[in-house]
């Protein structure tokens, strides 16, 4: 008998899914980072990096809603331009995002170890990677379920750092140097037209974009979905609003709440935010940062195991990475692949480096996306689920470009 992916996940599951990936070590990891760039600013940064991921977010709801299958990016390539070869080179850049993010997360969990337990980074990344390995094999409706109970707990642990530190919304004035944190003026957040300000800030949201990706995650369980012609599209924007307003809220307190470049150089921001409290212990955030962390980690890796999967369903990779474990209906060589795969990277490079690797390497397949969707658009249509207007996926496709071009031009530079 030919076995199936399980259709097992309803909206619900598929919205903690999106926000768990989103909400996850992304940014429990590297808001301190995106705040060495951008400042006070940082509130702008998030707000153009959501801004930026919004149109794509949007093609890949039309997308995943006109062709639901887990190869995601591959097979809408092939769809749109008929190309075999250009859907598998497509299909392995999703593959590769999946495993660098995870890296990514990884190497970020590795600094939460040394915080909490002093535990070696190397072990650290073992345990960490064997533990995403274990759960990506068991099963999907037990994987969604972890996912959804550790998002709960991100999102509380962001809502707690929030009401901490409230009383740092309040009178006084900061000076112009965006790395001075003394009080709250709604007017010193406002940035002006410096283009040295907006170089940080851009720079920031490059950093910050890598905490929205999550939304391409998603489609790769389309034949695990029910009714995801429908649920897909609506859970993908429900994902994308949550996170975009948690995380502009914690922007703001985290640039009012404490001196800045100590926030700049924690392993734990969260943790950081709340070490002055006396009813909340940091290492609660230092525990929850390392679940976000993990919970980031295994969406990436059951995702890039459900995009070989679907490939090699399609003659795109390897054959056996098509077969299913009959007892869990899992794809396990192609999880062992994506898992070793992690390690590998985690052990090698540096965090900051994974995670322009990884937003880089996403934003060249936004576009490709983008591009497919107006191709599709552009040919006889009777397609009559989730559309969306032509304008977005052209405006996916300049603001994803215009993102690769500011990093080259950045890098050419000498800059970030």
């Amino acid at each position: 008998m030919l076995l199936k992916l399980r259709r097992t996940i309803g909206l619900t599951g598929l919205v903690f899914y999106g926000v768990g990936t989103m909400v996850g070590g992304g940014i429990y990891a590297l808001l301190g980072k995106v705040a060495g760039e951008a400042g006070i600013f940082t509130p702008w940064a998030m707000l153009v990096a959501g801004g930026l991921a919004i149109f794509s977010a949007l093609t890949f709801a039309e997308l995943s809603s006109r062709l639901p299958f887990s190869g995601g990016p591959a097979k809408y390539i092939t769809e749109a331009f008929h190309i075999k070869g250009l859907g598998t080179v497509f299909g392995w850049l999703v593959i590769a995002t999946g495993v660098v993010s995870a890296a990514t997360l990884t190497v970020a969990m590795s600094g939460f170890f040394l915080d909490l337990l002093e535990l070696s980074v190397e072990w650290g990344r073992l345990v960490v990677v064997l533990l995403l390995l274990s759960l990506a094999c068991w099963g999907i409706k037990q994987s969604v379920v972890v996912v959804a109970i550790v998002t709960s707990i991100e999102v509380i642990g962001l809502l707690l750092v929030i009401g901490i530190n409230v009383e740092s919304f309040t009178g006084g004035n900061f000076s112009i140097d965006p790395f001075d944190i003394n009080s709250f003026n709604i007017n010193h957040y406002m940035p002006g037209f410096e283009p040295l300000i907006w170089s940080g800030i851009l720079t920031g949201s490059f950093i910050a974009f890598y905490a929205f990706i999550g939304f391409e995650d998603m489609v790769t369980l389309a034949e695990e979905v029910k009714g995801s012609e429908s649920n897909l599209p609506k859970a993908i924007m429900i994902s994308l609003a949550i996170t975009l307003l948690l995380y502009v809220v914690i922007a703001f307190v985290a640039v009012s709440g404490g001196d800045l470049s100590l926030f700049v150089e924690s392993n734990t921001p969260m943790a950081y935010l709340v070490k002055g409290s006396s009813w909340l212990d940091h290492q609660v955030l230092i525990v929850i940062s390392l679940l976000a962390g993990f919970n980031g980690a295994l969406v990436q890796v059951i995702m890039a195991s459900r995009v070989v999967y679907g490939m090699a369903k399609e003659g795109q990779a390897p054959s056996f990475f098509s077969r299913l474990y009959a007892k869990t209906q899992t794809p396990i060589l192609a999880s062992l692949f994506a898992a070793f795969t992690v390690y590998f990277l985690a052990s090698f490079i540096d965090l900051i480096v994974l995670a322009k690797i990884t937003s880089g390497i996403i934003l060249f397949v936004f576009a490709g996306m983008n591009l497919s969707l107006i191709k599709i658009k552009s040919q006889e249509d009777k397609y009559t689920g989730f559309k969306v207007g032509l304008w977005i996926p052209v405006m996916g496709l300049l603001t994803s470009l215009a993102c690769l071009l500011f990093v080259l031009i950045g890098s050419v530079s000498g800059g970030h």
